[in-house]
């Protein structure tokens, strides 16, 4: 089963598949935290992965109470997409 765990040294969430890693980077300012890019390898495109580690980054925002602000085009357009985690937009 694939986890997204939180890298918090490096300040990236992460998602391993395959043995390749997916992350989404983010900043911490206060209580909100800023997104500011996602990377998904070549080998796992297309698999909803990207989808699956920003879901688990916003149920984790949101268990921290935080405030999220998208600057990574992928996670802007995940929230718009995705009335449920709307609320959490600082």
């Amino acid at each position: 089963m694939e986890i997204v765990r939180d890298n918090k040294a490096e300040q990236e969430f992460e998602l391993v598949v395959d043995g390749h890693r997916a992350l989404a980077a983010y900043q911490i300012e206060g209580d909100t935290i800023v997104f500011t890019h996602t990377l998904v390898p070549k080998a796992i495109e297309g698999r909803g992965v990207a989808s699956k580690l920003i879901r688990g980054a916003l149920d984790s925002a949101r268990d921290r109470g935080l405030k999220v602000v998208a600057q990574c085009p992928f996670v802007a357009a995940y929230i718009k997409r995705h009335p449920d985690v709307q609320d959490l937009l600082a």
